[in-house]
């Protein structure tokens, strides 16, 4: 009897593993798998996803090892699967950075080159600087002077979605190399550039929007470009009316959830409201009031 593969075998991991062991177990094959790079892996690719999203959430995780997929199926305790991509996304969505770092040269051993012992057994006892060791005790020639005791190194930085301002990404023993000692960490921390509509507030973005009067009277309906680059459609019906500072909240349109991007946390946009400069309506303007609020 054949054994069904489950989640654990699909990311080839055990049971307790760790959120970090998952991450790690989840890149390789997905990037093997991916539509672009093999287009026949389609429903491997899907596979490796949804093994990755149910074992990676705690409520998901549970449900499966206590019913497997039909448990998973029959409870969408997480309202479903996402998108495949969001996932490859936060993973694959890095940046590259170039560095030189000191490393400990296999051809000299970190002394720098040959080094050639210099003669003793002076008569007389002469305190003076040899120009050619600076007083150092060892002398290297130019042409025995090693030149590879520097490596340029390029660091593949992955920037999770919803990762934080000042957030520190740690890569284990990249720093400098000394004899006789370890390396230490490269420590990479983030830095949250300013947008020109949406700020964060916690969890949530948060932005204005201008409206005018009529349209605070009248109703509307307002497209937002995402930060993913979708459509948010906020609609005021007649009737609604909108006051200055009004706040409304749009939900899953905020910042992505760490490790789950494809949840999100809400949108919060201010109205603004801007009333005519000379203090009264235009005729066009007044036709429209008359016409959404008829006597």
């Amino acid at each position: 009897m054949v054994k069904e593969m489950t989640y654990y075998d699909v990311l080839v991991i055990k049971l307790n593993a760790t959120q970090e062991e998952l991450k790690k177990a989840y890149r390789k094959p997905a990037l093997k798998h991916h539509p672009d790079k093999n287009p026949n892996e389609g429903e491997k690719f899907k596979q490796i996803f949804q093994a990755y999203e149910v074992l990676s959430d705690a409520k998901k995780k549970e449900s499966y090892d206590k019913g497997g997929e039909q448990a998973i199926k029959e409870s969408r305790s997480g309202g479903g699967f996402g998108s495949p991509m969001d996932i490859f996304d936060m993973f694959f969505g890095g940046e590259t950075s170039a560095l030189s770092h000191n490393v400990i040269c296999n051809n000299c051993e970190s002394q720098g080159g040959k080094l050639h012992q210099m003669g003793l057994g002076m008569v007389q006892q002469i305190q003076s600087l040899f120009m050619e060791c600076q007083g150092h005790g060892e002398w290297i020639s130019p042409k025995d002077r090693c030149k590879t005791a520097v490596e340029k190194k390029i660091l593949e930085v992955h920037i999770d979605k919803s990762m934080k301002d000042e957030q520190e990404i740690k890569f284990h023993g990249e720093g400098d190399q000394e004899p006789g000692l370890e390396p230490g960490d490269i420590i990479i921390i983030l830095g949250q550039k300013d947008h020109t509509v949406f700020t964060q507030q916690g969890k949530d973005f948060f932005m204005c929007a201008d409206i005018q009067l009529v349209e605070a009277l009248c109703g509307f309906q307002r497209l937002i470009t995402a930060l993913d680059n979708g459509t948010i459609i906020i609609t005021s019906h007649t009737g609604q009316m909108i006051k200055h500072g009004s706040i409304k909240c749009v939900l899953s349109e905020g910042m992505p959830i760490y490790l789950r991007p494809y949840k999100k946390n809400c949108l919060i946009i201010k109205f603004e409201v801007n009333f005519p400069e000379n203090g009264s309506l235009s005729p066009d303007e007044l036709s429209l009031l008359e016409k959404k609020n008829p006597t």
